[in-house]
């Protein structure tokens, strides 16, 4: 049984909570929840029958957790990572893992040195429609790929970023590519692969906050694909999708949905007898209202924890999607294409005004 403990008591922590405090998870429970913000954390506590702590010393002095689930604002995770895997808990941190690339190597050092796991949150990996596209992918069905396409179209106004003072900012959050849009653009990497170049420009449109709430972008894969990234949280007045196209020489795949988890194009040259039932029985993820995706993810990270086994994200994985993300912001600042790899200088991502 691997003990959780979850920091930070935030909006995502829902997820967590649910699915470790509610038992969903084979060989996992919760055991203790973290947060500064007594009200948050209480409420959980309250509600799983768990301890409840203020204080991160007081919270890592408790010898009953094996692994800390690493919840707070982004621009905090490396810290707390860092604390956490120093008392020899294995960590498992949400998108993005950290907001410079130099405390993503620390996180990665800290977890190597202390002999701990680290794991970044990328569950629609693990969304059934994206698992039957990456077969087809490994299986070389695409032929040679030829455009890659994710479109973010959320709804977040301007009470969304008011609920906390970190929201949309540079030092603590970062904007659209940063949130909503780092697991679609994590996917794009994950299907396309090494990214040669980027050229990206951004605007804050309808909300006060000081990074962007919508970008686009272009990228340059090194087995000479291109991709496009369109994301913004100024979608009106309700979320519309959230998207990931693949196109090849001999077929074309597009998922859809709120969030990569329903296939609405599925089409190759050659045919084969499994399509159908791909089409009729994994177009879309199981209903499930804890979050297919999250359920999956931490099945995973628990038979990771006790087989000693390779994580699909990793926290080498999480950096390279960071790098990215970096890349794209300095062809803002700039202007300018940038190639990666590069060393920012202009991005203002996870820099205190």
């Amino acid at each position: 049984m691997i003990r959780f403990g979850l920091l930070g008591c935030g909006r995502i922590s829902k997820r967590h909570s649910d699915l470790l405090g509610g038992n969903h998870i084979e060989g996992a429970r919760l055991v203790a929840v973290c947060d500064t913000d007594r009200a948050r954390a209480d409420t959980i506590a309250s509600r799983f029958g768990v301890a409840a702590h203020y204080d991160i010393d007081d919270f890592l002095s408790r010898k009953d957790i094996d692994a800390v689930a690493v919840l707070t604002p982004s621009g905090l995770h490396p810290q707390h990572a860092i604390a956490c895997a120093r008392t020899g808990r294995h960590v498992v941190v949400e998108k993005p893992m950290a907001l410079r690339l130099q405390d993503a190597d620390d996180m990665i050092r800290a977890c190597d040195e202390a002999g701990v796991k680290l794991f970044v949150v990328k569950q629609n990996r693990f969304n059934v429609p994206i698992v039957k596209a990456r077969e087809a992918l490994d299986a070389g069905r695409f032929g040679k790929l030829v455009l890659g396409t994710v479109r973010v179209r959320w709804c977040r106004d301007q009470a969304y970023y008011d609920q906390d003072a970190w929201r949309g900012t540079w030092a603590h959050d970062g904007g659209v590519l940063t949130n909503q849009a780092s697991h679609h653009i994590d996917m794009l990497e994950w299907f396309f692969g090494d990214v040669v170049s980027v050229h990206a420009r951004s605007t804050t449109a309808l909300v006060k906050i000081e990074t962007e709430d919508t970008a686009v972008a272009t990228l340059e894969f090194r087995n000479g694909a291109l991709g496009i990234i369109e994301a913004t949280t100024a979608a009106r007045p309700t979320d519309l999708e959230g998207s990931l196209s693949i196109l090849g020489e001999r077929g074309t795949v597009e998922v859809g949905g709120f969030a990569m988890n329903q296939i609405r194009h599925w089409r190759f040259a050659h045919e084969l007898p499994s399509d159908k039932e791909v089409i009729e029985k994994f177009s879309v993820n199981p209903p499930n209202v804890y979050g297919f995706g999250h359920q999956a993810y931490y099945r995973h990270v628990v038979d990771c924890i006790v087989d000693r086994g390779a994580a699909l994200v990793d926290g080498l994985q999480g950096r390279k999607s960071l790098e990215l993300i970096s890349a794209l912001y300095e062809s803002i600042e700039t202007g300018q294409e940038v190639s990666l790899r590069f060393v920012p200088r202009r991005s203002r991502l996870g820099v205190v005004s």
